[in-house]
């Protein structure tokens, strides 16, 4: 076949295949159609060699009710072993079965499986708890509202993804702080290594300002950011992605401890003033010399935030710390919603 994105195959497959496979089996059936979940179709990023695993005839439909078990058992019977030459039933990484791959479950319990909230709260009008959001990473909340809705007769999905858009202000603002506290606890170090002659040690506390950076960028555009793969490449699309990208690309390409002190500091200094573009506090200049050594500190932009804060759940948490993926970036950790709570205090 010709190449084509994920997202327009599936919207394809939906269209010709499953929706009217659907309006002849189980017609009038109120559901939501869309590709939401795993899998770099998802953030628009595959590509030719994204075919060899997890890619192809993939879809999500969403249906109330208790009927998701009678839409499954549908499409398993009824749908074709092939169209445009792909099959509709593989194994995938996560299960070696070959089955159809159109994930057929509520929208609550579909969220409630990606993001590690119980389906309750989810859907109703109970609020989501402040543990609900620190164990949320983002890569996890991309799974529910990125991608492509195709139809949504219900409005629970889009009820869901309209919930999940983001963190509460004063959540965003906790975490932004403790990205700069990150930050700002090892800053000095990047020259500290050097100055004793440790290229290499600076070079791997540089880059991993450049991580925590490219974090808070995407919680300063209220982006969620994916996980490491496409880390660099979702903060290069938002609002000045270029700028970031260059800045960030100098401090990983220093040849020298000096020169790598120098642009990382003009790259923290990039992102402060965006967090002041953004409407958010700020420092100018955001950073400043370490006692009267030739390093680089980070001015008290934690503090200034953590002022900011007004519901009292969220400035009682111990400044700094953050939620899950920031205490955090082991895999096995985060995709998994009871270790993620345990991080947080639950």
């Amino acid at each position: 076949m010709t190449r084509i994105a994920g997202l327009e195959l599936s919207a394809a497959y939906h269209e010709q295949v499953v929706a009217p496979l659907l309006e002849r089996g189980l017609p009038g059936l109120p559901h939501a159609a869309a590709r939401l979940g795993s899998g770099s179709d998802v953030l628009g990023f595959d590509d030719e060699q994204s075919r060899d695993h997890d890619w192809g005839l993939r879809l999500t439909l969403l249906v109330e009710g208790g009927a998701a078990a009678e839409v499954d058992a549908l499409l398993e019977r009824e749908l074709p072993a092939t169209w445009r030459g792909l099959p509709t039933r593989f194994a995938t990484t996560w299960d070696p079965v070959v089955r159809q791959r159109v994930e057929v479950a509520s929208a609550g319990d579909f969220a409630a499986s990606r993001v590690g909230i119980v389906p309750q709260r989810l859907v109703g009008a109970e609020p989501l708890e402040l543990e609900d959001w620190l164990q949320l990473t983002g890569q996890a909340a991309l799974e529910v509202t990125a991608g492509a809705v195709l139809h949504d007769g219900p409005g629970v999905l889009t009820a869901i993804r309209t919930r999940l858009a983001q963190y509460p202000e004063d959540v965003r603002r906790y975490a932004i702080g403790a990205d700069w506290t990150r930050i700002g606890q090892e800053l000095p170090d990047v020259g500290r290594a050097g100055l004793r002659g440790d290229e290499d040690g600076s070079a791997v506390i540089a880059a991993r300002h450049v991580r925590t950076l490219l974090h808070l960028a995407h919680l300063l555009h209220r982006r969620w950011a994916p996980y490491g793969k496409w880390l660099a490449r979702s903060a290069a699309a938002l609002p000045g992605g270029d700028a970031l990208r260059t800045a960030v690309l100098e401090v990983l390409g220093a040849p020298d401890w000096r020169t790598r002190q120098q642009t990382l500091a003009a790259a923290i200094e990039h992102v402060a003033a965006t967090q002041g573009r953004v409407g958010l506090p700020t420092l100018d200049p955001a950073t400043e010399a370490f006692f009267d050594r030739p390093h680089v500190g980070l001015r008290g932009l934690p503090e200034l935030l953590a002022q900011e804060i007004v519901n009292p759940d969220v400035r009682a948490l111990r400044p700094g710390i953050g939620t899950a993926e920031q205490i955090s970036d082991h895999v096995s950790v985060l995709v998994d919603p009871a270790l993620r709570r345990r991080l947080v205090g639950g």
